[in-house]
């Protein structure tokens, strides 16, 4: 059995990914990460900082991102597959430039991969998702943020990323991979473990230089500059004390960069969300609703965003 791991990333110095702890935290299990590096902003290090892990598994595909796709985060999709065609393992393990595995899962990982190799029902693995917000302690638990996504899949050429690279689905023309139509969710496992996903942990004003970015990719380059050139330097995270508080671990790789966490005294921890700005997703009335139900009431997701099919047997 062979394990490819794979991932895209533009401008990750520069916007505070972090993205060489997002490889090393899966290398030990694969048998090599490919890993498209668009060509970013001349200050940008990223693909130094990848290089310098100095791993020989690790393959760099230097990519120009090209303007036309910067709607509705298709660019990120065209990315994602460029890495994912150049894999040659059995499975291929997909981590997002934020996402980072924690060891404790890797054993179960690999041993579930062995398990349902000569299983062709199954398409891809199921992992849960904790997503980090504001600092190292605090993540969401509300609704509206994916408490489950697929991160493995077969090598399998109709198998491509779905729209933002959120996900993935199998196309039944696979020569012609962002038509809307011939697609199917994937078939999927679960497997006992968790992505830690540190999308929103960064300093403010990179937060919102982030922000930036992932709007470009998906409004456009130019009503993304509109906006922001009257937008608060700094994002707002709002009262940290709404969401969950973490107490366990983080992944060994992340200890240097916890270490060197700086802007404990710009996040607010309790009170009221700031009334001049447009309310996040967690704060609203509808949204905190909802979140009262699934974890008081229901003991499950209402709802939500669901790319898969889950097999139950397996």
């Amino acid at each position: 059995m062979k394990i490819s791991g794979f991932s895209f990333v533009r401008n990750g110095y520069k916007l505070y990914y972090p993205v060489a702890e997002s490889i090393r935290s899966i290398l030990s299990i694969v048998d090599e990460f490919v890993v498209a590096v668009g060509k970013g902003d001349p200050d940008d290090k990223t693909r130094e900082i990848i290089a310098a892990i100095g791993d020989p598994k690790i393959k760099i595909i230097d990519t120009v991102w090209e303007e036309k796709y910067f709607k509705k985060g298709i660019i990120n999709a065209i990315q994602t597959d460029i890495a994912k065609n150049a894999c040659s393992g059995d499975w291929l393990f997909y981590l997002q430039a934020d996402e980072v595995v924690h060891e404790k899962y890797l054993p179960v990982i690999q041993q579930r991969c062995a398990e349902l190799l000569d299983d062709r029902r199954v398409e891809g693995l199921l992992f849960r998702y904790k997503h980090f917000w504001g600092d190292y302690n605090h993540y969401h638990k509300s609704h509206g943020w994916y408490p489950y996504e697929i991160r493995i899949i077969r090598n399998d050429p109709h198998i491509h990323s779905w729209q933002s690279a959120q996900s993935f689905r199998y196309f039944e023309y696979y020569d012609n991979p962002r038509q809307e139509d011939g697609t199917r969710k994937l078939r999927v496992a679960k497997v006992d473990a968790e992505i830690y996903h540190y999308g929103w942990v960064r300093p403010p004003h990179l937060m919102q230089n982030k922000s930036r970015a992932l709007d470009s990719v998906h409004w456009g380059k130019r009503k993304a500059e509109e906006y922001y050139r009257k937008a608060p330097k700094e994002f707002d995270y709002g009262p940290l004390n709404r969401l969950a508080e973490f107490k366990e671990t983080h992944p060994a790789v992340m200890q240097e960069r916890i270490k060197q966490m700086d802007w404990q005294h710009k996040l607010q921890l309790s009170g009221k969300p700031n009334p001049h700005r447009a309310p996040h997703k967690h704060e609203r009335l509808k949204y905190r609703l909802i979140t009262f139900l699934e974890r008081k009431i229901f003991k499950h997701p209402l709802g939500g965003f669901r790319n898969y099919e889950l097999l139950k047997d397996v």
